[in-house]
């Protein structure tokens, strides 16, 4: 069966993702409630975020752990001695960090650290376009240009095995200090310090790069020192960067952010005072996720868009006007970084408009010329969360291309870049996300292989929205949000609080701030709900009064003319009585058809629509003067429920072809418009039509 080649609808496939509750086992609850003396919401929580015991709960709510001894990781003692000879011996130093926040941040912490100790110490950090991550030979060179004579990496260098062996060559040692993964084999430094290695004695492994760095600090402030006073002079930095690497923040993580945010609330230092202003997040509270989304995308900004050293002179700068200077170019950087962004975005949307086709793929690949390296991973990311599928951004040059991916959960986006190997120049990453370069010549072979690697799977996952529990609206109470509180900081590992409501009937639709945000009346029974669901517009949401719809939402207090008030934002909504994973499973089955591919036998013939099917679409079209949004809506609203949805989605393209409906299509809404018609029209007739006919009459339906 060869593919269809005809310019389908796209955007309005359905975005379905399952709603998963976690467990919660009410007995422990009250176990942990009445054992602490916390209130039985908060024991609620702690036992559905698998805290089980009473003490486990004590120490979550604490978030006090002590940092277990820096010297169980591996070559703790002997990175500790080496840096030691080189601070007594005036030997030149050079801390060797990354772009992005994780990596600044413990290049800022460390490059300032060894200055406090008397070092001869600088710091480097590669350029996102031109070298890249990591340790690069090139910039080993130069370092040895610079009569440098001990590297120390912070946040990369476990897989640097050349450049390790180049620096010796040169008569500089190296000392890696790293989070990510190990390849089987290390490189052959002085020292190679990461918690992932298989022996590594440490009882905690989910350190940011960072974190290790911070590790590494205390061990050499243990000898004469008080490591305690690290805290107070490099948590903050520390807290920013664990943050902004997306690792767990749990267990000694915990104790770092919990350390960092106090100090972040009135912050010493210059550069985070000056770029918390320029942010406009003076006065407010610098939670973990204030600080996720104002000050890490403005460090990621100054590498994705310039010169990442600037974000190191920003954090350890101590003149008032410099840091001024500095937080503006970066913020600066980040409104340029999101400009880009959208029109990255814009460019994509129109290809896929142009290229529907690429839609029905189970891997969402797009291409083109000369697009922003630092910025196509975020693009990628935004296009899982709109298409819900795992998706590779390229940006084209004449003779090499570069990528970077995004996939959803149960989608190693690894392994199938490591499927499509022989295509590409160099390839990295793990199962969530990807970065890789690749001969241009080579696009389109990548775009089918990926995509074979995917149809090898059982079935491509949903994505899925975690909830912590049900909640009954009648019980929602304004002391909620505070007793959540006590849970912070939320991250990685320990995610925001999101509540299910569901059987909730829509009563009023109230835009507000111009008409840019929605406020929302539901009511159940006797308890009425009022919700806000920010960035929709009216002709956005696809409800009606009396739809009986489930939320996901989240809570917090607000306080007005003195009084505090619950807020509850919507973050996800569903229709109660739809079946989502069926209609998406049906929606499946016809991208299948449209990308030529068999089914098992007789199953196709589900997807042919009757003379019957027709009337019932074409008779709801002209009765509501057309249509005007997302295409489960109109399954939903035609209220025919034996209708299969890939059934549907099918005649309705038919009809376009025929001419009987004129379709456009807009973030994920459908606009189908009547177009006038004169006699009898033969739907038959249609290039589709006949497509499907044919393959179901040499299939023998």
């Amino acid at each position: 069966m060869s593919a269809v080649a005809v310019q389908k609808s796209g955007e309005c496939l359905l975005q379905v993702k399952n709603w998963n509750v976690r467990p919660l086992n009410k007995e422990n609850a009250a176990r942990i409630a009445e054992e602490t003396g916390v209130p039985y919401f908060v024991a609620m929580m702690l036992d559905i975020r698998g805290v089980r015991t009473p003490e486990a709960a004590v120490a979550m709510l604490q978030g006090e752990e002590t940092l277990s001894d820096p010297y169980l990781l591996p070559d703790m003692e002997k990175a500790v001695s080496r840096l030691r000879r080189a601070i007594d011996s005036f030997e030149k130093i050079a801390v060797y960090g990354d772009y992005d926040a994780d990596g600044v941040t413990a290049t800022s912490i460390l490059f300032s650290y060894l200055q406090t100790c008397g070092a001869n110490v600088m710091f480097y950090i590669p350029e996102r376009e031109g070298e890249g991550y990591g340790l690069n030979l090139s910039a080993v060179e130069k370092l040895a240009e610079q009569q440098v004579q001990l590297i120390v990496t912070v946040d990369n260098g476990i897989s640097s095995h050349q450049e390790v062996l180049r620096a010796a060559e040169l008569g500089m040692d190296v000392i890696i200090t790293d989070h990510h993964r190990p390849q089987e084999k290390l490189p052959k430094a002085v020292a190679v310090v990461d918690a992932w290695r298989a022996d590594n004695q440490s009882p905690y492994r989910d350190f940011s790069g960072v974190g290790i760095a911070f590790q590494l600090m205390i061990a050499l402030e243990m000898e004469d020192g008080d490591p305690q006073s690290l805290f107070d002079n490099y948590a903050d930095l520390a807290a920013i960067g664990t943050i902004g690497d997306v690792v767990p923040l749990t267990g000694e993580n915990r104790t770092l952010v919990k350390a960092g945010l106090r100090l972040l609330q009135e912050p010493e230092r210059e550069g985070l005072r000056a770029l918390i202003a320029q942010s406009s997040m003076e006065g407010r509270t610098m939670d973990a996720v204030n600080v996720a989304f104002t000050l890490v995308p403005r460090i990621n900004a100054t590498g994705r868009m310039g010169s990442p050293s600037r974000a190191v002179h920003l954090l350890t700068s101590e003149d008032p006007e410099e840091a001024q200077t500095l937080a503006a170019d970066i913020c600066e950087d980040n409104d340029r970084r999101r400009q880009t962004e959208t029109q990255i975005m814009e460019k994509v949307i129109e290809q896929l408009r142009r290229e529907p086709e690429r839609l029905y793929d189970r891997v969402l690949v797009v291409d083109g010329e000369g697009w922003h390296h630092g910025v196509i991973g975020i693009v990628a990311a935004r296009l899982v969360e709109r298409f819900g599928k795992p998706c590779m951004v390229l940006s084209v040059s004449s003779e090499e291309t570069r990528g970077s991916g995004r996939s959803i959960e149960g989608f190693s986006l690894f392994d199938a870049v490591n499927y499509c190997a022989s295509l590409l120049t160099k390839y990295g990453g793990h199962l969530m996300a990807a970065g890789l370069s690749l001969p241009t010549r080579n696009i389109a072979e990548f775009r089918r292989k990926i995509n074979e690697f995917a149809a090898m799977q059982q079935e491509m996952p949903i994505p899925t929205v975690t909830l912590d529990c049900r909640l009954n609206p009648a019980a929602l109470r304004v002391d909620m949000p505070e007793m959540l509180h006590l849970l912070e900081p939320f991250g990685e590992g320990n995610p925001a609080p999101l509540f299910g409501l569901y059987g909730m009937t829509l009563e009023e639709v109230t835009p507000v701030g111009g008409g840019k945000h929605l406020r929302l009346l539901f009511r159940k029974k006797d308890a009425a709900v009022r919700c806000m669901q920010f960035g929709t517009m009216p002709e956005e949401f696809p409800y009606l009064p009396g739809d009986t719809v489930d939320l996901a939402v989240s809570l917090d207090a607000r306080e007005y003319r003195g009084e505090k008030n619950l807020s509850i934002v919507v973050r996800e909504s569903r229709l109660s009585d739809a079946d989502f994973p069926l209609l998406l499973r049906q929606q499946r089955m016809y991208e299948q058809f449209l990308r030529g591919e068999p089914f098992p036998h007789g199953e196709g013939n589900v997807l042919l629509p009757n003379r019957e099917d027709f009337a019932v679409v074409y008779r709801f079209l002209r009765q509501y003067g057309g249509w005007d949004g997302p295409a489960m809506f109109l399954w939903y609203r035609m209220k025919q429920p034996q209708m299969h949805m890939g059934r549907l989605l099918f005649l309705l393209d038919v009809m376009e072809e025929r001419k009987l409906i004129l379709c456009k299509h807009h973030a994920g809404s459908l606009r189908a418009e009547l177009m006038p018609v004169q006699g009898k029209v033969d739907l038959t007739a249609s290039p589709l039509f006949k497509k499907l006919k044919g393959y179901l009459k040499k299939e023998g339906i």
